[in-house]
């Protein structure tokens, strides 16, 4: 009998997702350097990583025959996702060493802030902590303040002290930029980005509701009332969906997109608000209607085996991990938008004293019918349903993994994991569904 290799085993179709967590969580942990645990540069071999920082994937140009992007840099937005699943979630194996883990990440931030090498939004940073030539994201230090204090509980004194710095510093940047514009979600245009200010809200709601106490508590309540309305400007009352993106100029066919869901399950857009279902009701569709020009062929595939469907980020995506690539058809489904997705049917399906109104709503009707909600069933039921649907899309994407390694995204048409592999922010997303479930 030959010898059994993992590429020759095909993985179940309908799995229980819980019970790949610590797996997920280990895998995710692998991207996280420490004192003995170190990356080197692939560009430039004498630069090692320092404590703390946590790469977006191991990836780099000449790796793979289709990947030319470097992804061997600490994203800080990508960075405070993980550090908040390290700090929140309950699977055994992100407790092993959290308190030193969230210790050095919190030490790698300041060092970031303080380095002097470029500003502190800046969206990446090599491994060493110096500033890399890229764009500047207003999200990334207002994650940051979340995940610092939701790590508070956990550390030291002299951790909680450094902890307050990196949150101090951070909130004196938010007071001066929250109402200015700033690259979108995946850095590509600038505008007034619904996540950014998504984020932003749910840093200064932190803020506003920890014993932590910041010098600018009159600014913070100011900047809630002020972001609290521009959400809601960001709706499209004739086009029926939240616009990801204003005042960025042409930006091609971007809605709906993925970026309203991260807004809801990241940031601080109500997920229970009628017009966000509606918008995902037509972001599911997009991807999953056989008779929508983007829908990916994979999902009409995984629909028969009960699992799926895969989501995208937004209608005129091209990215493959390949900026050379000339491809003219339609974009993949990524790893962390799916789980996004299957977030926001488990926090929906938690609130079930608000159900019933929400599946009779109008705008919140097809998201509901699409999850096979009945306007008839009792709240506990709806809440399975939503659960069900939920699942089935954390199904796809294990079915679709490389024995639970996530890349980046799936080839729309034959489901295998394409662009650079080991997303951590793909494993983080992963645990955050698991976490709302």
């Amino acid at each position: 009998m030959s010898r059994l290799h993992y590429e020759t085993l095909t993985p179940l179709v309908t799995q229980d997702v819980t019970a790949v967590t610590p797996y997920i969580a280990m895998l995710m942990l692998r991207n996280v350097a420490t004192d003995g645990w170190m990356f080197v540069d692939p560009i430039d071999p004498g630069r090692r990583s320092q404590p703390g920082c946590i790469i977006a994937s191991p990836s780099f140009p000449g790796e793979a025959p289709d990947v030319d992007q470097n992804y061997v840099y600490n994203w800080t937005r990508d960075a405070a996702l993980v550090a908040l699943e390290i700090a929140t979630g309950t699977d055994p194996v992100l407790s092993i060493g959290a308190v030193q883990h969230l210790t050095d990440w919190l030490g790698f931030a300041a060092a970031c802030q303080t380095n002097g090498t470029g500003p502190l939004d800046r969206g990446s940073w090599r491994i060493d902590a110096t500033a890399r030539d890229w764009s500047d994201q207003a999200d990334g230090p207002a994650l940051r303040i979340v995940a610092a204090l939701a790590a508070l509980p956990l550390l030291d004194p002299d951790g909680r002290d450094n902890a307050g710095k990196v949150i101090g510093r951070d909130l004196d940047f938010l007071i001066t930029a929250y109402t200015g514009s700033t690259t979108d979600l995946w850095e590509e245009k600038v505008g007034h980005s619904i996540f950014a200010r998504s984020v932003q809200l749910r840093a200064f709601r932190a803020l506003a509701a920890t014993p932590y106490a910041p010098p600018h508590n009159s600014d913070i309540d100011r900047a809630i009332e002020w972001l609290q309305t521009a959400l809601d400007q960001h709706w499209d009352a004739a086009a029926g969906l939240y616009r990801c993106l204003l005042d960025a100029g042409d930006v091609g066919d971007r809605d709906p997109a993925v970026d309203v869901i991260l807004a809801a399950v990241v940031g601080a857009l109500d997920p229970w608000d009628p017009r966000l279902l509606a918008t995902a009701a037509k972001i599911r569709a997009q991807w999953a209607d056989p008779a929508s020009p983007v829908a990916y062929p994979v999902n009409a595939e995984d629909a028969t085996r009960g699992i799926g469907p895969l989501v995208g980020r937004y209608p005129d995506d091209r990215y493959d991990g390949d900026t050379t690539d000339s491809q003219t058809s339609v974009g993949h489904p990524w790893a962390l938008c799916t789980a996004a997705f299957a977030t926001l049917y488990y926090r929906v399906a938690a609130n079930p004293e608000q159900l019933t109104a929400l599946a009779a709503d109008r705008l919140a009707g097809p998201f509901f019918a699409q999850a096979g909600v009945e306007a008839e069933a009792s709240a506990a039921q709806m809440a399975s349903r939503l659960r069900d649907a939920g699942d089935r899309m954390l199904q796809a994407v294990l079915f679709h993994s490389d024995h639970l390694e996530l890349s980046e995204q799936f080839d729309a048409r034959t489901g295998y994991e394409k662009s650079v592999r080991n997303l951590t922010w793909s494993y983080a997303a992963f645990l955050a569904a698991l976490r709302a479930r």
